[in-house]
């Protein structure tokens, strides 16, 4: 079983995702943003669900498909660490440099 960490990073986009939809609507903000938690929850015991982005130094980024969103995430040995929440139409590839 993996340990799930969010970086200070993740849990800001996940708050501003929150805040983006709670203009119009609070109750479907924090659907959203439950159950993108719960699919993060996921990865305690299935680390490799997501699939593949790249190799870096500090292990294997993978992507987790929720809806419009994408959840990246850095397997470190048995530590999976959140470090990003992208709606679709981001260029994602601009956050995720090394």
């Amino acid at each position: 079983m993996a340990e799930v960490r969010w970086t200070e990073e993740a849990s800001t986009w996940l708050q501003n995702i929150y805040e983006y939809i709670a203009e119009n609507d609070q109750r479907a903000a924090q659907k959203v943003v439950n159950e993108i938690y719960e699919q993060t929850q996921l990865l305690l015991n299935y680390p490799k669900l997501g699939y593949k982005y790249k190799d870096v130094l500090e292990g294997e980024i993978r992507i987790l498909l929720y809806g419009h969103y994408r959840i990246a995430y850095l397997i470190k040995h048995s530590i999976v660490e959140i470090i990003g929440i992208f709606h679709g139409a981001l260029q994602m590839e601009n956050y995720l440099q090394e």
